[in-house]
């Protein structure tokens, strides 16, 4: 459709669409929906989302009758020996029509009262086809025969159902499936055996020969499968929490289709992505300027393979054959074979396209010309390597094994520290985190992080930590650190997550370094001061979980951790002070620290000094080579901190709950003294009606304190702690094994401090009698406790959301700005947000941004549970650990 002419006349046959009802289903003007269009972009162009759904709620028996005309002229050529023929049997004809009903079925889909009307007319039984060649068939019909199939009960004798075999939307789909197998059309015509040759496109798993493939054949199965994509694409418009129920009957019968074409599509897909090399030479930045058909194809079959291996079978299944019979639930075949998969061979193939690919990144980052790389399936190729964990074994154990898993470790930390503050990547830095969680709960991934770490001088700027030398345990262990302390609090609903993750591994670590030491220190420092621990009801479980890792590491790890033990016995005040916690403590704290801040506030602005509003809290520095002697106070402790580590540790730590909380600037890592009365000129500071004893006296603080707490506390988390809250946990805490450690080694260790011979700068001594003489009385090895990812029915839907979101951002991005197959249409699964930003290179006009907010709340438990309301998607509690949802 080159001239203006033919565009034109496609564009009044479309208006004649809804300005003429009850167009006959034999009238030659079906034919130039697939005789006129050249290209995609002609359909996608002329036929707009206005027109669309003005046919479809105006006039719906000529949408019903142009459905069908497209449909019965696909199969007919399909069926047609000589296809495809350039005059008999057009090949051009057939991609018309997948075009087109492309186009239409996703507006179809976004209506949510034609769900009844989809199950009859796709689903239901079949009139008999209607053709050019078949005038008699269109007369059986009648004009309004598509009209009289929406309202049964005024359908005509003419207009009679005739049933013929197969429900429209199976025969659609196997036709699609099939035409991705045609010799001639989507394989080379040397194959031609049979027209369908279910042969595997490309060779790697299940093939060793190559069987060839042309620019037209990638191009058709470009157009096949989207039009399979977009039949699946009725996930985007129902919301998350119904996938598991209702099911979507498209991929249920993919999924449930014979093994040979399953085998082959799987095949096909799979082979298909991981032979892609977007390092391959190229013009630098030709994916800003025009779209590789190569790298289109290779993104439509990776998600639809995700589409395909992702599925949740729902609860029920209806008969394609009978609707209103039930059937017993089939298995998703395509995850059944994948997980059958075993050769050494296919597991090395996958790894290394899988590495390929997300790998890029990270070698762009250490080029020339920095994001040069192409953006588009890197989160789907995330999605990819998590399904294979999860669903084939054996690809764990050869992961494992081989050591193979200790490259992904940098890949799955390098994209949270990447992109841990852009809201359009937060779905992949969950993704990464809920994945190395997976991870660390298998013993053998965990001892593998033991070995060293030698490739950290290529890494990105990023990852990279000063004079950094260890093993990947420490390098994952400062990396997290970092990843909490660097992200402003945007990532708080993962720190369950990340403390998991490094509870999981902690009965394994050896030798670690004193850097790592150092930074699980100050992560218990802040996690455990008052004013972390009381900012809502659930912040006390990490530190649970750290206490857990600590546990960890003493019971099953003593000797081969001397650091370790070393820093938490320098740090013994903290955790003395933890366990004489209470309430009133605590809150008298939270209370000192802030006075002495708007002391020291006001004291600035009198000498004149500007200082911000808000500060956020800072880890002081800790020394990692300087000696202390055990029982100092903090002063002490101050002056002998190295400042080489200092500036290397001076990072922010955020409460899940700070950003809303009142106490949420208060400096976490200042120890907490001994409870004593306030001064005088503290207790003037507080609230009208709070009294307190005066110094000198015995009476008890705690009225006070409590009509301070509800006071003070109460911020937009609406949260006041209570000493029955405070008991129901704190009696809890794993710090027996810590502190028996405390009471058994301090003296021997002050022992050591004190002897005249040895230097007090070396902490040498010391740490030799911890790795080889040092003992603690009734400590015996621990049973490890690994906790890996839950999957819930709504991790379940999240995960479909973050899949078919990133389906529609990349379909926008794949057009450089046309219009895509989903783009104008009310989606329900997720959220999209348009772009307001001025059009760039990188980001031509018409990108949309695909906004994960209301996905973070279906996984990270950001909100509680409710009943959804329609067009939402449900808040559920978080499926990583029994962390109650966050309040921000």
């Amino acid at each position: 459709m080159g001239a203006s002419d033919s565009k034109l006349a496609f564009r009044r046959g479309v208006f004649r669409l809804y300005e003429e009802r009850n167009i006959p289903a034999g009238d030659e003007y079906w034919t130039q929906f697939w005789q006129l269009p050249e290209t995609a972009s002609d359909v996608f162009t002329l036929f707009s989302t206005a027109d669309l759904r003005r046919v479809r709620d105006t006039a719906p028996e000529n949408l019903d009758n142009l459905i069908l005309a497209l449909c019965n002229h696909l199969f007919e050529l399909r069926q047609h020996p000589q296809f495809p023929h350039p005059e008999l049997a057009p090949a051009k004809e057939a991609l018309n029509c997948m075009r087109v009903l492309t186009r239409i079925i996703p507006f179809v889909y976004e209506k949510v009262e034609l769900e009844e009307w989809e199950e009859k007319f796709w689903w239901g039984p079949r009139r008999g086809a209607v053709s050019r060649a078949n005038s008699m068939a269109a007369s059986e019909t009648g004009d309004g025969g598509a009209e009289a199939q929406r309202t049964p009960s005024s359908r005509s004798a003419s207009s009679k159902i005739v049933p013929s075999g197969k429900p429209l939307a199976v025969e659609l789909l196997d036709t699609a499936i099939d035409l991705l197998f045609f010799c001639g059309f989507t394989l080379p015509q040397t194959l031609e055996k049979d027209k369908v040759t279910y042969a595997i496109w490309e060779t790697g798993v299940g093939c060793t020969q190559p069987i060839g493939t042309t620019k037209e054949c990638e191009t058709n199965k470009i157009e096949t499968l989207r039009l399979i994509l977009a039949m699946a694409s009725k996930t985007m418009y129902q919301p998350s929490y119904a996938l598991s129920t209702k099911g979507i009957r498209s991929i249920t019968h993919i999924v449930s289709t014979d093994k040979r074409i399953v085998l082959a599509l799987l095949c096909s897909l799979l082979n298909t992505v991981m032979k892609y090399n977007p390092t391959a030479w190229r013009v630098t930045y030709n994916h800003v300027v025009f779209n590789d058909p190569r790298q289109i194809l290779v993104t439509y079959s990776l998600q639809l393979l995700l589409a395909l291996l992702t599925y949740p079978m729902p609860q029920q299944v209806a008969n394609d054959t009978n609707p209103d019979a039930q059937v017993d639930v089939p298995q998703n075949n395509f995850r059944y074979y994948f997980s059958k998969l075993h050769r050494t061979q296919d597991f090395q193939f996958i790894v290394d396209g899988m590495s390929r690919i997300l790998n890029q990144p990270i070698q762009a980052s250490n080029s020339y010309l920095p994001g040069s790389g192409q953006k588009h399936i890197r989160p789907e190729m995330m999605m990819l390597f998590w399904e294979s964990l999860q669903t084939n074994r054996r690809f764990r154990s050869y992961l494992i094994d081989t050591e193979r898993a200790l490259d992904f470790v940098v890949l799955l930390l390098y994209y949270p520290l990447e992109h841990k503050t852009d809201p359009v990547q937060i779905g992949l830095v969950r993704m990464c985190i809920f994945i190395l969680q997976t991870l660390t709960a298998e013993q053998g991934f965990s001892e593998k992080l033991n070995k060293p770490f030698e490739g950290h001088g290529s890494l990105p700027a990023c990852m990279q930590t000063p004079a950094f030398s260890g093993s990947y345990a420490d390098f994952m262990i400062i990396s997290i650190y970092n990843l909490i302390a660097t992200s402003k609090g945007v990532l708080s609903s993962l720190y369950p997550a990340l403390f998991l993750s490094i509870a999981n591994i902690a009965p394994y670590l050896q030798n670690l370094s004193v850097v790592t030491c150092t930074k699980l220190i100050q992560l218990f420092t802040s996690i455990s001061s008052p004013g972390f621990l009381l900012a809502n009801d659930s912040n006390h479980i990490l530190l649970a979980y750290l206490l857990e890792a600590f546990n960890g590491v003493i019971e099953n790890q003593f000797h081969e951790n001397p650091d370790l033990v070393y820093a938490i016995l320098r740090a013994h005040r903290r955790f003395e002070s933890l366990a004489d916690f209470n309430l009133e403590k605590g809150l008298e704290d939270i209370q000192r620290i802030k006075q002495k801040k708007d002391e020291a506030k006001k004291a600035a602005e009198e000498r004149g000094e500007v200082k911000p509003m808000t500060q956020r809290p800072v880890l002081s520095p800790r020394s990692t080579d300087a000696t202390f002697a055990i029982g100092e106070d903090d002063e002490d402790e101050k002056k002998s901190r190295s400042n080489s580590i200092a500036d290397a540790s001076r990072i922010p730590l955020t409460s899940p709950s700070e950003r809303d909380s009142s106490i949420g600037s208060i400096d976490w890592n200042l120890q907490s003294p001994p409870l004593r009365v306030m001064s005088e000129k503290a207790r003037g500071k507080l609230p009208e009606g709070v009294t307190t004893p005066r110094r000198g006296s015995n009476a008890s603080l705690a009225s006070g304190m409590f009509n301070f707490a509800s006071s003070f506390a109460i911020g937009k988390t609406n949260f006041t702690p209570t000493q029955a809250w405070l008991d129901s946990w704190l009696p809890l805490l794993p710090l027996q094994t810590i502190m028996t450690t405390i009471e058994e080694l301090r003296p021997q260790v002050e022992e050591i401090m004190a002897n005249p011979a040895q230097p007090l700068t070396d902490p040498q001594p010391i740490l030799e009698f911890l790795r080889n003489q040092a003992e603690v009385k009734d400590l015996h090895p621990s049973q490890p406790n690994p906790r890996s990812f839950i999957w819930t029915e709504l991790a379940v839907g999240w995960f479909e959301s973050m899949l078919f979101g990133s389906i529609y951002l990349s379909e926008m991005e794949l057009t450089n700005g046309a219009v895509g197959v989903w783009t104008g249409t009310h989606v329900r699964l997720f959220k999209v947000q348009q772009d307001t930003s001025t059009p760039t290179l990188l980001k031509p006009k018409g990108a949309v941004d695909f906004v994960a907010d209301r996905l973070a709340s279906v996984t990270l438990g950001l909100a509680r549970s409710k009943t959804p309301t329609e067009g939402q998607t449900p808040a559920p509690s978080a499926p990583t650990s029994p962390l109650p949802p966050s309040q921000q």
